[in-house]
């Protein structure tokens, strides 16, 4: 009866599953509704109550937490409610219920054991963590960790409390305060989990026989319980605070300084770290911080919806220039497991960029198989034989409108007809590439940016004469290799080096005129960007500023652009390229610039951030105006993954907006005083 009792209880549930076997062990499965991926939303949150409930009401033998969705354990908290409320007391009330649950679930009188397969993140790790025992699939779509400082909060599920107990002080705060992803087997080896589960379709087994053995977590060793100690912990965060300070400010990003400070103070009790998240993530979630990096997220979103438009899928890649750029990207689409052939004039053009993608592999795979099926995809090809198979080809040589029309005529009839053919272009129009191809519709631009491996962006580059269909093909291949697609217009400079263009020359000009480099930089830096002006002018290389200023400044007759050409022509003339030479406006030492930290002392740092921002700005409006994207929300997704606008700002146009709505209107003049009135 009881059991007849209990099913029909569970009739309606629509995001999780509760069964037993023959063994009284209970399967509690989430499969959220109408969802690719599961979350923990308000309706998830209240079948889980009903679900502890059942399991108080009648225990088992032991629990199995799993997911119905093949790579998809919980992906953490629903975002999308994050913003159901801007009031922090009633964000603490249901903080405090789904603490509440958690804790009744974490004490259920048997064995329970977390079977993870696919993403296990924030609030699905915190739930995960209330088990007794985790076992994780190693595949490539489990990723655990807490990536909760990327939206301006740290873990409110209980995650702060339990993870330092579970994995101890330095790992558990190490994972919170970057938000760094792990593999199955790093989580092991941080402690966050117990084993892995490498043989296909052996998970369930694996926390089958975890349950029935009642495996249980034996917690971090002796020093790092040791770490937990009140003397200890203040040593750590001040350690953490440095650390933290070297990568965000406490007034950009509060949410790891706050978590740092929770630790100092409670950090050797599970319960208080638990309760100071119910005073702490309220406040941040309301903060302006954390609002805009939803935002951000949501624009994220967006940009990968870009890349959904086509079902285009690449195997083979062509790719025509070894330089650092078509180098570059070579090595990034064979990291990205796809078979790429790497042209140029010479075979002693290729090895350099052979060499460095050698580098990035070994960076990136740590298994041995991997890195070696990586070295294989990137083969050097003088003789260009990969573009009669190639799904993509990628001219990506020096910035010549001449050089580059010769190279795409030579392409004609040696391509596959549902081939993409992109030039990699920093600014020169589609118009004046186009016609060198059979099929003018057919050529894109994807412009890169350096360096390929860190720099999130792709434009993909269409007029109007471009095949629609052809631009939704190379937004996929972008996403595909793991990129953002933004689509624009071929006007000069695109989006991005059109709105850096004027952010670099002010800062050039302000140096001409003897304000130092160090200050102009640190003035950008306190603003949020995550390098400065001349910083940026020597990473991306003054001969490429010099290309595209060419390009830019002849289209808009600029009186000072002749100065500003100049200065950089004399200094390339000088080989001095910037960093990638070792010198340009600074001198460069092991990848990084030598700077006179006291060169910025004595200087009004935020007006000169005014100074450098706004003519940034004023293009990003330009832009928009002239149609260059769809929209100001790609515009700022664009301008936030291609050059790092200060994410905590939400996006350029999204900033100036907010800037001009905070401003007090002006005063309203008093009506002039008659001595007739009508």
């Amino acid at each position: 009866m009881a059991e007849q009792a209990r099913a029909t209880s569970t009739d309606d549930w629509r995001h999780w599953r509760l069964d037993r076997d023959l063994d009284d062990v209970a399967w509690l499965t989430i499969d959220q509704q109408n969802e690719r991926a599961n979350t923990l939303g308000t309706d998830v949150i209240t079948e889980l109550d009903a679900a502890v409930t059942a399991l108080e009401q009648q225990p088992a033998r032991g629990l199995i937490l799993s997911s119905g969705k093949s790579g998809s354990f919980v992906a953490g908290a629903d975002i999308r409610e994050f913003d159901a409320t801007d009031d922090a007391a009633v964000l603490r009330a249901q903080l405090e219920l789904v603490h509440a649950l958690f804790e009744r679930f974490a004490i259920l009188p048997f064995p329970k054991v977390a079977a993870i397969d696919g993403a296990c993140l924030g609030g699905g790790l915190e739930l995960a963590l209330c088990c007794d025992w985790r076992v994780a699939a190693d595949n490539e779509s489990t990723r655990i960790g807490f990536p909760e400082v990327n939206l301006g909060i740290y873990p409110g599920f209980g995650g702060s409390g339990r993870s330092l107990r579970v994995a101890g002080p330095m790992e558990a705060m190490k994972l919170m305060l970057t938000g760094r992803l792990l593999s199955a087997p790093e989580a092991r080896n941080a402690g966050l989990i117990d084993a892995v589960s490498d043989r296909h379709g052996s998970l369930r087994w694996d926390a089958r026989r975890a349950v029935l053995g009642k495996r249980r977590h034996r917690g971090p060793g002796v020093m790092a319980r040791l770490a937990s100690l009140g003397p200890a912990r203040k040593l750590l965060a001040g350690q953490m605070r440095k650390q933290t300070a070297s990568k965000a400010r406490p007034e950009h990003y509060p949410a790891p300084y706050r978590l740092i400070d929770a630790f100092e103070r409670h950090g050797g009790s599970v319960a208080a770290m638990i309760r100071a998240e119910a005073e702490n993530v309220p406040e941040l979630l309301v903060g302006t911080t954390s609002t805009h990096l939803r935002r951000v997220y949501r624009l994220m979103e967006r940009l990968k919806a870009e890349g959904k438009r086509s079902d285009f899928e690449a195997r083979r890649v062509h790719v025509i220039g070894a330089g650092v750029m078509g180098g570059d990207i070579a090595a990034w689409c064979a990291l990205r497991g796809l078979d790429v052939t790497l042209q140029d004039r010479e075979t002693k053009h290729v090895e350099p960029a052979i060499g460095r993608a050698q580098r990035l592999f070994a960076r990136k795979l740590k298994r041995p198989a991997a890195l070696a099926a990586a070295r294989a995809r990137l083969r050097a090809d003088v003789e260009g034989r990969g573009i009669e198979r190639a799904d993509v080809i990628i001219e990506a040589i020096f910035e010549d409108r001449d050089a580059k029309r010769s190279l795409l005529e030579g392409l004609r009839g040696r391509i596959l007809d549902h081939a993409i053919i992109a030039t990699n272009t920093s600014a020169i129009p589609l118009a004046e590439l186009a016609d060198a191809l059979d099929e003018p519709a057919r050529l894109i631009g994807l412009h890169f940016f350096n360096p390929v491996a860190s720099m999130p962006l792709v434009e993909v580059v269409h007029d109007t004469a471009t095949d629609p269909e052809r631009v939704a093909d190379g937004a996929s291949f972008a996403t595909a290799i793991g990129k953002y697609a933004l689509p624009v217009t071929a006007t000069p400079g695109f989006l991005v080096n059109r709105v850096l263009l004027p952010y670099m020359r002010a800062a050039m000009h302000l140096h001409r005129e003897g304000t130092p480099k160090e200050a102009l930089d640190a003035a950008a830096e306190q603003f949020g960007m995550p390098v400065g002006p001349v910083e940026l002018i020597d990473t991306v290389g003054l001969d490429v500023g010099l290309g595209v200023m060419k390009t830019l400044l002849d289209s808009d007759g600029d009186a000072k652009a002749g100065e500003d050409r100049q200065l950089l022509y004399t200094m390339v003339q000088d080989g001095k390229l910037g960093k990638k030479s070792g010198e340009g406006f600074y001198v460069w030492k092991q990848d990084k610039p030598e700077k006179d930290r006291q060169a910025a002392d004595g200087h009004d740092l935020d007006a000169l951030a005014k100074a450098i921002i706004d003519p940034f700005l004023d293009e990003c409006q330009a832009c928009l105006d002239d149609g260059v994207v769809e929209d100001a929300d790609l515009l700022d997704a664009g301008l936030i993954f291609g050059t790092g606008f200060a994410p905590f700002r939400g996006g350029p146009l999204w900033y100036r907006r907010q800037q001009a709505s905070a401003k007090p209107a002006p005063a309203k003049a008093a009506p002039e005083e008659h001595g007739d009135h009508e």
